[in-house]
């Protein structure tokens, strides 16, 4: 399925320099902010106390997040627990002051509100528990990127298989490096958007270094340059990097847009890493393939013809 078709190749690798120096500036811009601001780690990783209550009608989540906020304990979570009524919230620990005090101040303020709202159930996150989570996480994400690697070596020849690994490793820096830069809280399910990010990107580095390999067989790009090749792979693609990219890119932002707090950090992560690895498949890998010298000579397989016995 195709929504338009460009008859002449786009000359994508001319750009390659340019577009790589600009990824290298980014990439060492994100490490840096990665190591200088740090990442603004959830309750989840931090620790805090997390509480349910529950209200006769449906839940207004603005208002209680608002008064939550109230308490000034930096980020507040507050998100729907199963029904409109049931509402989680989470919050981080403050000085001096255990759980329980803590509770009772926020349902001294959700009263204020609604009083016929009620606990039903108090828990603490210690620290403990949350170096636990970053060491999952931290495990989840290298064993993701270790089985990336392992199949883009064994699907590709090793040319190209570089270059995809470093794209999409790229992307995934890229997003961390973002999170950093503007402080925005990192959660649970912000690492599960990394993780699909790189699921994706790696999709499309496939689809893109797929079409270069089979550019690379037909006869009619003998006598093609390298580039010319690549070229021709990335604008065939375009129509189908178009409707894929732009479908999911639509479903995402309609979740950061109207998705609530909730779902903020996850469609954010999406969002970046889906134009990221739009970005990096097409202006990021394929210069590196051909910075790294691929031929035609490493896609084709040279039979050689058996030598006649000798009677």
């Amino acid at each position: 399925m195709e929504f338009f078709r460009i008859k002449r190749d786009i000359p994508f690798m001319s750009y390659g320099k340019v577009t790589t120096a600009i990824s290298l500036v980014t990439f060492i811009l994100a490490v840096v902010f990665l190591f200088t601001k740090g990442l603004n780690l959830s309750v989840e990783f931090t620790g805090g106390t997390v509480m349910e209550v529950q209200y006769q009608q449906a839940a207004n989540l603005p208002d209680i997040r608002h008064r939550v906020e109230g308490l000034k304990l930096g980020e507040v979570q507050v998100q729907s627990l199963g029904t409109s009524r049931d509402v989680m919230i989470r919050l981080a620990n403050k000085p001096g002051t255990n759980s329980a005090k803590l509770s009772e101040q926020v349902m001294g303020l959700l009263k204020q509100g609604d009083g016929s709202v009620q606990l039903r159930k108090v828990e603490f996150v210690g620290p403990s528990v949350g170096e636990e989570l970053v060491t999952h996480g931290l495990t989840a994400i290298s064993l993701v990127c270790l089985g990336i690697v392992l199949y883009l070596a064994i699907r590709f020849e090793w040319r190209l298989a570089l270059s995809a690994i470093i794209a999409n490793m790229h992307d995934v820096v890229i997003i961390l490096g973002c999170f950093a830069f503007f402080q925005w809280e990192f959660s649970l399910t912000v690492l599960a958007g990394v993780l699909a990010v790189l699921g994706y990107s790696v999709n499309e580095s496939v689809v893109v270094f797929d079409r270069i390999r089979e550019n690379f067989r037909r006869p009619a790009m003998r006598g093609k340059s390298t580039a010319e090749v690549i070229d021709n792979a990335i604008t065939a693609t375009m129509s189908r990097t178009f409707i894929t990219h732009g479908s999911t890119e639509t479903m995402v932002l309609s979740m950061l847009v109207f998705g609530g707090p909730a779902l903020h950090g996850f469609a954010m992560a999406l969002t970046i890493g889906i134009v990221f690895g739009i970005y990096s498949s097409v202006l990021v890998a394929s210069p590196l393939a051909l910075a790294l010298g691929t031929k035609r000579e490493h896609m084709i397989k040279v039979v050689k013809a058996k030598e006649e016995a000798v009677v």
